[in-house]
């Protein structure tokens, strides 16, 4: 994946949130928190998951999915920064921004497949439920995840050996955190227009598609609540999704707002908080909206928490 040897600029500096000494101090104790949140929330879901055979179910076996690449989503961007910070250095190579732009683009189309994935899920369990069982197979489960996993990887590596083919001649400072690929297309100093070009239309379909797909499950899910005569059935009905929806606002809103606005509207300070909130607070958010909105889950977290309390 690396082109180091054909190309000028061998690393790049990343500038990181700010340049003020204090500030730093702050961010750095801030995103520290927030990562360590993420990581352990994110492991108390899959361990909760994993222990208490209730939750063995699509819903839950989905869930899991996402914590784990909520994990390793935060896991690509902050330990990088963090180690910048202690080590007073800001230099990635080369070839470790390219691998840091692969995984970014791999976790987050995983995060993307396994909202839709869930919608579906949420779909059929409201609309259908006297067939989710034969529907929601464990092995269609896993054909639908590990179909995912191989969008997202073959995704990931075009854009990368895309970007490897560059030249980066002169300025090699990044002002952000991680390699952002649409600021790599700005400082390299050859064509991006095929890069550009892919980016927008095959990116924007692999992150459009599972969008319309969450879009049409919403649908067809409203209309079928609706349609229940009771109030109290309504809202059973409809709390099963609030996680989710909560989840996927905050997911595609952030990318919404950092990609697909226009350029006229775009400003570096809303950018960074943006992608600061779908690369750091959103993951360090899902296992906060799932534990506290479902009762599963909490019961799950207290069993597991008390069992280990008194092993202790």
């Amino acid at each position: 994946m690396t082109r180091a040897n054909q190309s000028s600029v061998s690393e790049f500096l990343l500038l990181g949130l700010s340049r003020q000494p204090q500030q730093q101090q702050l961010l750095f104790g801030l995103f520290l928190s927030m990562y360590l949140a993420t990581v352990l929330g994110n492991l108390l879901i899959l361990l909760a998951i994993s222990t208490d055979s209730r939750l063995h179910t699509p819903m839950y076996f989905f869930l899991s999915n996402l914590s784990f690449v909520d994990i390793c989503f935060s896991s690509i961007t902050v330990p990088k920064m963090l180690t910048n910070h202690i080590l007073r250095s800001q230099t990635i190579s080369f070839s470790g921004c390219l691998t840091q732009m692969y995984f970014l683009f791999e976790f987050a189309d995983m995060d993307n497949f396994i909202l839709a994935v869930m919608s579906y899920d949420r779909f059929v369990a409201v609309c259908h439920p006297l067939h989710y069982t034969t529907r929601m197979t464990p092995q269609l489960c896993a054909l639908m995840v590990a179909g995912s996993w191989v969008i997202a990887v073959l995704n990931s590596l075009l854009h990368t050996l895309l970007m490897a083919r560059l030249s980066f001649c002169a300025d090699n400072r990044i002002p952000h955190f991680f390699c952002d690929v649409m600021l790599l297309l700005k400082l390299s100093c050859s064509d991006t227009h095929l890069n550009e070009m892919v980016f927008l239309i095959e990116g924007g379909l692999v992150m459009i598609t599972p969008f319309v797909c969450i879009l049409a499950s919403y649908i067809h899910i409203t209309c079928a609540v609706l349609r229940i005569p009771s109030t109290k059935g309504k809202w059973k009905a409809f709390s099963t999704c609030g996680s989710h929806l909560a989840v996927v606002s905050l997911f595609y809103g952030t990318i919404i707002a950092v990609y697909f606005n226009p350029s006229s509207s775009h400003s570096a300070e809303k950018d960074t908080v943006a992608t600061v909130m779908y690369t750091v607070v959103t993951p360090m958010l899902n296992p906060f909206i799932y534990s506290l909105r479902n009762k599963d889950m909490k019961g799950a977290l207290r069993k597991m928490i008390g069992r280990r309390t008194c092993s202790t």
